[in-house]
């Protein structure tokens, strides 16, 4: 394996910093609608512990971007407002939807990090570990959201193939600005 580049590593972490970020925001949209038009507590208390583990990956890449004097995406204040969108608009049209939401982006994730696993040496083998831990927390959460309720059936596959499209655009646009 060649050595990775500092500015592809500078790319991972501004990318990864931004999409935690945003799933925490798509969680606290989420989290928003649940405390005031939906009334679903099973589904909050689902949610709320998922937030968690965003929370914590989000946490670790902002201290990566601080410790190796990265900037963040320019976008990050678009992010955070169609993050907080997603998820509210997504719990309005149901569980359904709003699990939907956390499995479409949770399969985008998983193959982006495991990307990014494949490119990580071992002079990075701390940010390979820490990734590596990250993506199977998403995995975990993708398969709560099947197990809670995701479809991709009828329209389901419709706001799947959406919410695919903006997550892999928010990637490709914060590695580079």
């Amino acid at each position: 394996m060649t050595k990775i580049d500092k500015k592809k590593i500078e790319e991972f972490i501004r990318v990864d910093h931004a999409g935690e970020r945003g799933a925490v925001k798509i969680y606290e949209g989420q989290l928003l609608a649940l405390n005031t038009f939906v009334k679903n507590d099973d589904l909050k208390k689902v949610i709320e512990e998922m937030k968690v583990h965003e929370v914590e990956h989000c946490e670790f890449f902002e201290k990566e971007i601080n410790k190796r004097n990265i900037a963040p995406t320019k976008f990050l204040p678009l992010w955070d407002l169609l993050g907080v969108g997603l998820g509210f608009g997504s719990t309005l049209l149901g569980k359904k939807a709003a699990m939907l939401c956390t499995a479409s982006v949770e399969e985008v994730i998983d193959k982006h990090y495991l990307d990014q696993i494949k490119k990580l040496d071992k002079n990075e083998s701390e940010l390979k570990k820490k990734i590596t831990k990250f993506r199977e927390d998403e995995l975990l959460h993708k398969d709560i959201a099947y197990e809670k309720g995701a479809t991709k059936k009828g329209v389901y596959l419709l706001l799947d193939k959406i919410i695919k499209t903006g997550s892999k655009i928010a990637i490709n646009i914060s590695e580079k600005i």
